[in-house]
């Protein structure tokens, strides 16, 4: 456990949405606080939606952007991979996974490429953490509630005894700084994620392509769910793993 005051060794820091994303910079100085080395392993393009996913039937490609600034021509889940197995000296002693722009909520964190690099951490037995800020106006992201509150967060965070088989989604509010409330740990809920669906269009040469699209819809959750919490104000932590039984169903089926 570390202590207060202390900080890590070595602190790995990735993302989804690219080397390139201002979530990024503002992730690694929040790392810089604690932590006397930031390494960072980035998609070189933004790779939301990719989940915890791995690229096994394409080559990865690195390129350096700095002093211990990384990018891969992979996802995020390959982010880690990479930088753990291959290109840091020694097992870092944090992941960290953001800032993504946009929270994290619900049942669209299945797919996430922000929480899916922090499960791969997990994976890979070393604590780790994805972080995300929420907003209302995509050009005007409130970086600075995630910048002021995220040193003291995962800090707290980490002074809690979480199992080794959990990784934690960490969403901060889109509320002015000043109304921020208290941390609170969240049950996942429903989220705002309401369907799918398939925009197809025709390119200049008379060709159809399709985008998927997720629909959000930011109706009422449950109390104690992280959209509920969130939208009151609350930065919101829910501890995530791997096991997704359905205990219910389970019980049921061997109870016959």
């Amino acid at each position: 456990m570390l202590q207060r005051g202390h900080k890590f060794e070595r602190v790995l820091v990735t993302n989804d949405d690219g080397i390139d994303a201002p979530g990024l910079r503002v992730l690694e100085e929040v790392a810089a606080q604690i932590a006397n080395e930031v390494w960072v392993v980035a998609p070189l393009k933004d790779q939301s939606g990719t989940s915890h996913s791995l690229s096994l039937h394409a080559p990865l490609r690195i390129s350096e952007h700095g002093e211990r600034r990384f990018a891969v021509t992979g996802t995020p889940g390959d982010c880690v991979v990479m930088a753990v197995q291959h290109l840091l000296k020694a097992k870092p002693d944090l992941v960290l996974s953001g800032i993504n722009r946009g929270a994290n909520l619900g049942l669209e964190t299945v797919f996430s490429g922000t929480v899916g690099a922090a499960m791969t951490g997990m994976l890979l037995g070393i604590r780790s953490i994805g972080l995300s800020q929420d907003y209302t106006d995509r050009s005007n992201v409130p970086w600075g509630n995630a910048l002021a509150h995220g040193a003291k967060v995962i800090q707290d965070l980490l002074d809690m005894d979480w199992p080794v088989d959990v990784c934690l989604n960490v969403n901060f509010p889109s509320c002015p700084e000043a109304s921020i409330l208290s941390l609170k740990v969240t049950r996942q809920g429903a989220g705002p994620l309401s369907s799918m669906s398939v925009r197809t269009e025709v390119d200049p040469r008379g060709f159809e392509y399709h985008w998927i699209k997720l629909n959000n819809e930011r109706g009422v959750d449950d109390p104690g769910s992280e959209m509920a919490e969130l939208m009151a104000g609350h930065i919101t932590v829910t501890p995530l793993q791997f096991e997704r039984t359905h205990v219910a169903a389970y019980n049921d089926v061997i109870a016959r």
